[in-house]
């Protein structure tokens, strides 16, 4: 495919070139696309220099695949232009998420639905429906553990709490951290810029803008966007968001109840030949889901890898048919960048 990358230079984009390279997608030539302060400058793909370009009308008549990794504002203007010229287009602002008519797209969890819209015929389809979303980070990590509890067991209600790091809000906030983290341990004053308070040895419960209910704009897209995927608009869930001082993977907290009594050992089974998703649940010999468990750990952490992890499971005895979890996953790689790419290597197997 003649691909196009929109954000190139951008923590989730650098990824994103990074697993193209490695799991060698079909590419016949690339354009990288960034904001005006990139403009020129070169990437390096796959042993050559490619430079990058800012977006201009009419620069995606060349491209078959464009990825977005760049803002909601950026993504609402150029995605259309790019569907319209022709290509298909997989946006992970939050752009078109909970548009009725865009499929919100985790490949191990509701794959099906792309693939029933490309068995539509390519050119049977209008240029908007060629646009594909892909969820926020945290999301895409939740629902890839909660689908195997709904398709065995119902779901009744969740309740996650995120333990979200750095980079979910960019590479300049992954170097506040760096640099006030500095700052405390020589005793400097800490200077906040991207964050409403020091995110140095601190935990900020506010991810987003707060709304007139009391919750995140983060809480309302996990609980809004894992109803969609999942497929039950009624779900009962309720999010807390919180940023931690931690640079790569998120950690979230589950709670689940679900429609059918079950058995731990049943879960556990189900759990362990899911594609996507690694089970790390031996607690007696201190092993659970981290981001980056330490050179001399045993434990294998999630940062840098594409599954999703998950660990500590356990009976929630307060209600009849209750679970409790913990996953981990690497926002850039399968929270973004890599759930894109999945989606791109859905859309070249089933065009051909």
């Amino acid at each position: 495919m003649r691909v196009s990358v929109v954000g190139a230079t951008g923590a989730v984009g650098q990824r994103l070139l990074e697993i193209l390279e490695a799991r060698a997608f079909p590419i016949r030539s690339l354009r990288l696309f960034a904001s005006d302060r990139s403009d020129g400058k070169f990437i390096s793909f796959s042993g050559r220099s490619i430079r990058c370009e800012v977006l201009t009308p009419g620069c995606f008549f060349e491209s078959d695949l464009v990825f977005f990794d760049a803002s909601d504002a950026v993504s609402e203007k150029w995605a259309p232009q790019a569907a319209a010229a022709g290509a298909w287009v997989v946006d992970n602002s939050a752009a078109f998420r909970l548009d009725v008519d865009i499929p919100l797209i985790v490949p191990e969890v509701n794959g099906g639905i792309l693939i029933e819209r490309i068995k539509r015929g390519v050119s049977a389809l209008s240029p908007r429906e060629r646009i594909i979303a892909g969820p926020n980070c945290s999301t895409v990590q939740l629902v890839v553990a909660l689908a195997p509890l709904r398709d065995h067991w119902g779901l009744r209600r969740v309740v996650v709490s995120t333990y979200q790091s750095t980079s979910g809000a960019g590479s300049a906030a992954m170097s506040e951290l760096q640099s006030q983290t500095a700052a405390v341990l020589e005793g400097r004053e800490i200077a906040s810029q991207l964050f409403p308070h020091s995110i140095a040895f601190n935990c900020i419960p506010q991810i987003g803008s707060f709304k007139d209910d009391g919750t995140t704009s983060e809480e309302q897209k996990i609980m809004q966007e894992s109803r969609k995927i999942l497929g039950i608009p009624d779900l009962r869930i309720s999010a807390t968001a919180v940023r931690v001082p931690t640079l790569v993977s998120h950690g979230e907290s589950v709670n689940v109840e679900c429609e059918k009594v079950f058995s731990i050992e049943a879960v556990r089974k189900v759990y362990q030949n899911l594609m996507g998703l690694v089970l790390q649940d031996q607690p007696e010999d201190k092993i659970y889901p981290m981001g980056f468990p330490g050179a001399k750990s045993t434990v294998e952490g999630a940062s840098g890898r594409d599954a999703v992890y998950l660990g500590r499971l356990r009976l929630d005895t307060s209600v009849e048919s209750g679970l409790n979890f913990w996953i981990v996953a690497d926002n850039l790689r399968k929270g973004a960048a890599l759930n894109a790419i999945q989606i791109g290597e859905m859309l070249v197997q089933a065009i051909g």
